[in-house]
């Protein structure tokens, strides 16, 4: 069956200027163009629009859509296999957020004890599921998944006293870096104590530590954007100097 921009718009449930931008950013070409200059859309770029959809429900940004489809190895069986995997994570987020709303009213109420650990389940899925979207194929990549799970885990059984210790331990690393880039020395005294105050940070998450992985780590924060954009949000350079801090700290400097 083949649509137009009008008919597969209100198909999809998306409107006809969505499916204009994804033909200009060639993302989503329509299979021709009739006599009439209309845009024609047939089965494939139906299932290729459903792709992109999924991707979209995930918090995929387009630009990365883009590579993931355009990719000849691209197999939409296999993609949407992973579909489903990520949906019914994210099913069980909301499940235990649910449950936490449900075990609050009725502790409120009277009628149960929550333990503290509980009170949280559903808020750290929340913040592991916000870390794969956002960084979990480059973390992957460099640790690979069985490093990704541990850490996961760690996380998931972090009692309420660690998650505020972590927190607040996340805060004065910042707060010490602030301080230490003024120095304009990553060997100096502050430096040093942003380094190792990161590395106890990083323990909160971490099975286990090494100063390779450590190192790896302040490195990715300069090559990647997003974390680079993190820590130079309040003075250029931060990500470089922290990292210069811990390679000193971890006796890995070049």
């Amino acid at each position: 069956m083949e649509y137009t921009v009008q008919k597969l718009s209100k198909l999809a449930g998306v409107s006809t200027r969505t499916l204009r931008y994804y033909d200009e950013i060639e993302i989503l070409k329509p299979a021709r163009i009739n006599s009439s200059g209309y845009r024609i859309y047939g089965q494939e770029e139906v299932d290729r629009l459903q792709q992109i959809l999924f991707y979209r429900e995930l918090g995929v940004s387009l630009e990365h859509i883009k590579e993931i489809i355009n990719q000849p190895s691209f197999d939409g069986k296999t993609a949407l296999r992973e579909h489903r995997m990520k949906l019914l994570e994210k099913r069980n987020q909301l499940d235990l957020l649910i449950a936490n709303v449900n075990k609050t009213i009725a502790q409120i109420e009277g009628g149960t004890k929550m333990t503290d650990q509980e009170k949280f389940e559903g808020f750290k899925q929340k913040m592991i599921e916000d870390n794969e979207k956002k960084y979990g194929k480059e973390i992957r990549d460099k640790y690979g998944e069985e490093k990704v799970r541990k850490s996961n885990e760690k996380l998931k059984h972090m009692t309420e006293e660690e998650y505020n210790e972590v927190t607040s331990l996340a805060n004065e690393v910042i707060a010490t870096l602030a301080e230490a880039i003024k120095t304009g020395d990553p060997a100096s005294e502050l430096a040093q104590k942003a380094a190792e105050l990161h590395k106890t940070w990083l323990t909160y998450y971490w099975s286990d530590y090494s100063k390779e992985a450590h190192a790896g780590l302040a490195q990715m924060y300069v090559d990647d954007e997003r974390f680079k954009a993190y820590y130079d949000e309040q003075q250029p350079g931060t990500a470089e100097f922290l990292r210069d801090a811990i390679l000193i700290y971890t006796d890995l400097k070049k």
